[in-house]
């Protein structure tokens, strides 16, 4: 495929972590500039990056990175424009509007201009913008791979699906999934009246809430038999629960890394458990083009209006301190649906 018009920037804006840690030491985010990621080769495209979600990952990632002071660049949802192409993409040319999730192993989004794998990215949504659009790559990849690889759920497929965390990024698109896709019934955790009103907004056929004393009792209210799936975010300290509420031969996924989760609890109802990672993919290289697909797929559902965004809340301008604002928030553990930082509202 033709490639690119020629790419003078030596230098780019960005904002990076020198010393990670808390969100308040001055070197956990601040304005930089640096090297311009340079002309794409192979499967890359070069994107100018117009907006950015904050994930739980990026919150996880600068924390962890203390005493690192290796200005490093985070940030794992971006929406943007194509500039320029490798000489092996076929997906994409420049002008393309587009949005993606990156990967763990390559510099972030929280920078003018990104390199990224034509394979993991898909074209933006036109009845999206580019804020709207950000929210949502990250969260929805988790959600697919979990339903569809993990789970393997179809069209066809009938039974209740208990999902603990509902009202965060990746709750929020997996509820809408499941109601267009499946024929499964959705009981959704929340407790604030806001999550509440939020997970039942997006399709939750009902709520239950995750503090209450008597959450197993609420659950098998709803489904005496046990559920047939659990979708978790919030795996810590829920074994008993687990294997109160789910049937026999139920499955469970995971998105979290608690360490002390009792599997062999599981074995007497023989419950299944999966992980999921949605960075496994282009981190190992294996089947990228599916990561580029169920986004293809989700922004025809979008623009056919079956789901929405899960933005609930913009910052702008793209700088250290809107994402510095923006880590607080995600942080804080209250956050319903998506923060997004843009260039400008």
């Amino acid at each position: 495929m033709t490639t690119n018009p020629t790419i003078p920037s030596q230098t780019i804006s960005a904002v990076v972590s020198r010393t990670g840690g808390a969100i308040d030491l001055p070197g956990s985010l601040e304005d930089a500039t640096i090297p311009a990621p340079g002309a794409p080769t192979g499967h890359d495209i070069l994107v100018a990056v117009r907006a950015v979600s904050v994930n739980p990952v990026d919150v996880k990632v600068r924390a962890g990175g203390a005493g690192a002071d290796d200005a490093r660049v985070l940030g794992w949802d971006a929406a943007g424009t194509v500039l320029a192409v490798g000489e092996l993409v076929t997906l994409f040319r420049p002008g393309d509007e587009v949005y993606y999730a990156g990967s763990l192993d390559r510099p972030g989004s929280y920078a003018a201009q990104q390199l990224v794998d034509e394979r993991i990215v898909a074209h933006r949504p036109r009845s999206l913008t580019v804020a709207e659009a950000a929210a949502l790559p990250l969260t929805t990849i988790t959600a697919w791979e979990a339903l569809f690889d993990k789970l393997r759920l179809t069209e066809s497929s009938t039974g209740t699906i208990l999902v603990l965390g509902a009202p965060g990024g990746v709750g929020s698109i997996l509820i809408q999934l499941v109601k267009e896709l499946t024929g499964l019934r959705v009981i959704a955790t929340a407790s604030r009246p806001e999550s509440r009103a939020w997970v039942e907004e997006l399709g939750a056929d009902i709520v239950v809430d995750h503090r209450a004393a008597d959450l197993d009792r609420q659950i098998l209210e709803a489904a005496p038999s046990g559920v047939d799936f659990v979708f978790t975010a919030q795996s810590r300290g829920r074994t008993d629960l687990l294997t109160k509420v789910v049937r026999p031969f139920g499955q469970i996924v995971a998105i979290d890394d608690d360490r002390d989760v009792d599997l062999l609890a599981l074995k007497d109802k023989s419950i299944s458990w999966h992980w999921e990672l949605m960075f496994t993919r282009p981190r190992h290289g294996w089947d990228l083009l599916a990561q580029h697909d169920l986004l293809e797929r989700v922004t025809q559902l979008i623009d056919e209006g079956r789901i929405r965004t899960t933005l609930t809340q913009a910052l702008a301008p793209l700088n250290a301190e809107s994402l510095r604002q923006a880590h607080r928030l995600v942080e804080s553990g209250q956050v319903v649906g998506k923060i997004v930082v843009a260039e400008s509202r």
